[in-house]
């Protein structure tokens, strides 16, 4: 049983890590393997439904953005039988493109995820940020879900 959980942990932290790339290097099909087709999340303005309505949400601010990286830190998971809970620490820098290359917008923040093993793959089933501070310049991010 130690054994399992441990193995869980690591599939879940892996899987923590590949979303955090995915968004970095724009891969949105990355994000099928992680998030749960039936997901919520609240990224701080208001719930999202659906993992395709998540990923219209990110990508409405990442896509017009400037190289971005996502770190995560102080990772805690919690695995109870199929189902997890993790939190941690995120600090993620984007710089502008074009004519705002010279700026920055960053945010230190907190994610707490649910996750549940179907089939024997974990899948993130919602998330939460909780943003704690923000720095720079937010037009450096795309218009976000309005704009589309």
């Amino acid at each position: 049983m130690m054994l399992e959980t441990l193995l869980a942990e690591r599939e879940i932290y892996r899987a923590l890590v590949r979303f955090a790339r995915a968004m970095d290097y724009r891969d949105w099909g990355a994000l099928d393997a992680i998030v749960a087709l039936d997901a919520s999340a609240d990224l701080g303005m208001g719930t999202i439904h659906g993992r395709a309505g998540i990923i219209t949400f990110m990508r409405s601010f990442l896509d017009d953005c400037g190289p971005t990286q996502h770190l995560l830190g102080n990772v805690m998971i919690d695995v109870q039988d199929d189902i997890a809970q993790t939190s941690c620490y995120v600090s993620d820098m984007h710089k502008g493109s074009g004519e705002k290359s010279a700026l920055t917008f960053s945010t230190l923040g907190e994610y707490h995820d649910s996750w549940e093993r179907v089939g024997g793959v974990w899948r993130m089933t919602q998330r939460i940020k909780r943003n704690r501070a923000q720095i720079g310049d937010i037009s450096v991010l795309g218009a976000g879900p309005t704009s589309r």
